[in-house]
């Protein structure tokens, strides 16, 4: 397995689309920020067949400090972003 970075995917797009990787990169960013933005006002982003991206509330909890177990420690609540992915996704993985 490897990590592919947003550059490695502009330049693929770039090259299969024949644009000019600058121009690649700018929407990319634009998309990127439009989904953060959106998650940041607490939206739901849904794209078929790829996943669905939502915030949801993290209840305070206890926990454990694994260098002193004894110690317990409490995790505050908070909001994270959940990555549920689409059927077509979840089919091409699952293989």
């Amino acid at each position: 397995m490897k990590t592919i970075t947003k550059k490695q995917i502009v330049h693929k797009i770039a090259r299969k689309k024949g644009l000019d990787p600058k121009d690649v990169q700018m929407v990319v960013q634009e998309f990127l920020d439009s989904v953060t933005e959106s998650l940041g006002e607490g939206n739901r982003f849904e794209f078929r067949d790829f996943g669905v991206f939502e915030i949801v509330r993290r209840e305070k909890k206890i926990g454990r400090n694994p260098k002193a177990p004894r110690a317990s420690i409490v995790i505050p609540a908070r909001n994270a972003v959940k990555f549920t992915p689409g059927r077509k996704l979840k089919h091409l993985v699952s293989d």
